[in-house]
């Protein structure tokens, strides 16, 4: 078992690039961190760590229920892909996902989180295959009713995904069902898909026939819908999910709305709350250089992502707090988080969210990788070119001119990374302008615009000649 673990490892290791790794939210470093049943790792800035206790989650009530959930809950949004053996496309390494589910199993991890959606259409067939191994009264199982980018919102096409989902996650019951993605596409979509069509209505039958047990929605957008579906007192919401980390606190962006509002309205009414991208999409596991120094600083031991999990889950009315993780060690570090959870001090929250106000002033641009955007008509790679643009503001290397004290250094970290991360063929450059992507966009990016912006960046880099940047 112990070597088959190590070639699995090897070979997990060399088709993975490491600015994939990156891109996901982490740096893997060091050997032995991917296989079957590791006892010790690395954690993402490399710090050795000990075994992992398999008796130390922590754990929240659900009131509404009495059910004890797992504080940190697997999002099942982003699994490893690997490439198909006829060479057409990528299919979801469904050993790793395997490995992971019992990893996080065997530690106490009991609630887990997909859709339709994720993984462009694999994650809940994936996700069903390795938690069919598992008693079902083992773990609770969330997805979603996802028709934001169906061609018609009628409520037989809707029920059509809503049973689909039963076959691939292999079950007769929902522990937690969501309405996804509420006000991503504005108030007048949110009602044709939501409220005329009848799929509220219905998933409120299903509630009562035992078919759904907590019924809930995911917000992104329009507040005016959040605050509609809240005011909806027929309703009864047994949970609802929030985007909250300590920069979307009180620094919210785009479609977001700041988690201190959206937390304090669902407190008033003793909602739990399920929490979604406590690392904004990996970017709070890899600030930049100097805000993370500062970290390092107050608790060298503990890895940057640790602070973001930390934050996310001090409010007592959060009930699980959602990781897309895509390798093991991410599982392992946050297990180390939440296994046992050591509440944030004053004097941390103090220092979070002056960490937040300066995160603000960097050009980062917020995609949180969910690949909503994907996939791209004319093969962009749209979320790894995101990525690689942030990771180099980052670690200093977006030069502003030519002039810059690091300058030829820094054009050789981006030009090289960029090709080894996003092949040439789904560069920016091949971009149309054609827009559909925008409107999928959680974070309101306009994508179109940043590709244009990147690759000019990109040409002006390559013929050596940097203007003075803004």
């Amino acid at each position: 078992m112990e070597k088959h673990n190590n070639e699995h490892q090897k070979k997990e290791m060399d088709r993975r690039s490491v600015l994939k790794v990156l891109g996901a939210g982490a740096l893997a470093t060091g050997t032995g961190m991917l296989g079957c049943r590791p006892n010790t790792s690395v954690s993402p800035e490399g710090t050795a760590t000990g075994p992992i206790p398999t008796d130390k989650m922590e754990y929240r009530i659900n009131p509404k229920t009495g059910e004890k959930v797992s504080l940190l809950g697997f999002g099942c949004m982003r699994w490893p892909t690997q490439p198909r053996s006829d060479g057409s496309g990528e299919e979801i390494d469904q050993e790793a996902v395997n490995d992971m589910i019992d990893f996080a199993m065997e530690h106490g991890v009991n609630y887990y989180d997909t859709s339709p959606v994720y993984v462009q259409g694999m994650s809940e067939a994936a996700t069903g295959i390795a938690l069919a191994r598992h008693p079902r009264e083992k773990y609770y199982l969330a997805t979603k009713m996802s028709n934001m980018r169906m061609k018609t919102f009628e409520l037989s096409a809707c029920r059509a995904m809503y049973e689909e989902s039963f076959k691939r996650l292999k079950t007769d019951y929902f522990d937690y069902y969501l309405l996804h993605a509420i006000g991503m596409l504005g108030w007048d979509k949110f009602k044709e898909r939501t409220i005329d069509n009848g799929i509220l209505d219905f998933t409120i039958k299903e509630r009562e026939a035992g078919r759904i047990r907590n019924l809930g929605f995911s917000y992104h957008g329009d507040i005016k819908a959040f605050d509609y579906l809240l005011s909806r007192d027929d309703v009864k919401w047994d949970f609802v999910q929030i985007q909250l980390n300590y920069v979307d606190w009180k620094h919210a962006t785009g479609r977001n709305t700041n988690a201190e509002y959206l937390l304090g309205e669902l407190s008033k009414r003793k909602i739990p709350a399920v929490i979604m991208e406590p690392l904004l999409g990996g970017r709070l596991s890899a600030l930049p250089n100097y805000l993370m120094t500062r970290l390092k600083q107050l608790r060298p031991e503990a890895s940057t992502a640790s602070w973001a999990f930390r934050f996310a889950g001090t409010p007592p009315e959060v009930l699980t707090v959602l990781s897309g993780m895509t390798y093991m060690e991410h599982l392992q570090d946050n297990l180390r988080t939440y296994a046992p959870y050591e509440p944030l001090s004053e004097k941390e929250k103090v220092l979070l969210e002056e960490i937040a106000q300066l995160y603000m002033e960097y050009p980062i641009i917020s995609c949180n990788d969910c690949k909503y955007c994907m996939p791209c008509p004319y093969g962009i790679d749209i979320p790894q070119i995101l990525l690689h643009y942030n990771k180099c503001v980052n670690e200093g290397n977006v030069p502003k001119s030519k002039e810059a004290e690091n300058y030829q250094q820094a054009r050789r970290a981006f030009l090289v990374g960029y090709d080894q991360s996003v092949p040439r063929l789904r560069q920016a450059s091949h971009c149309t302008g054609c827009n559909q992507c925008t409107d999928h966009c959680p974070q309101k990016v306009d994508i179109a615009k940043e590709m244009v912006k990147i690759d000019r960046f990109v040409e002006a880099l390559k013929q050596n000649k940097l203007e003075v940047q803004s």
